[in-house]
């Protein structure tokens, strides 16, 4: 996925057994440099990427490692257990109320 940063997108963060779905705007990422790499090589997981995103709270910056990636999503990962999903923003429809 090519991220564009005047689009929205859903930004899902999967922490455990906790989920949460928010949507964010001017996304985007690019990978490391090798000294980079070497500067954050004491993490958990080792990141491949840094990505940028506001989530309608404040800007954030994340440094994680690419997962997943296919034209409409990627995901990352920061911790053994811990995920960022984005995919390109879409309306879920309405479910009928029985």
């Amino acid at each position: 996925m090519k991220p564009n940063p005047n689009k929205y997108y859903w930004c899902i963060l999967k922490a455990g057994n906790f989920e949460k779905k928010s949507r964010c705007i001017q996304l985007g990422w690019r990978e490391l440099s090798e000294e980079e790499k070497k500067a954050l090589s004491k993490l958990e997981i080792q990141p491949t990427h840094v990505i940028n995103f506001f989530d309608f709270e404040s800007r954030r910056q994340i440094f994680a490692k690419l997962v997943e990636e296919d034209e409409t999503s990627a995901t990352f990962q920061m911790a053994p257990d811990k995920f960022y999903t984005f995919k390109e923003f879409t309306l879920e429809p309405a479910k009928k109320q029985t």
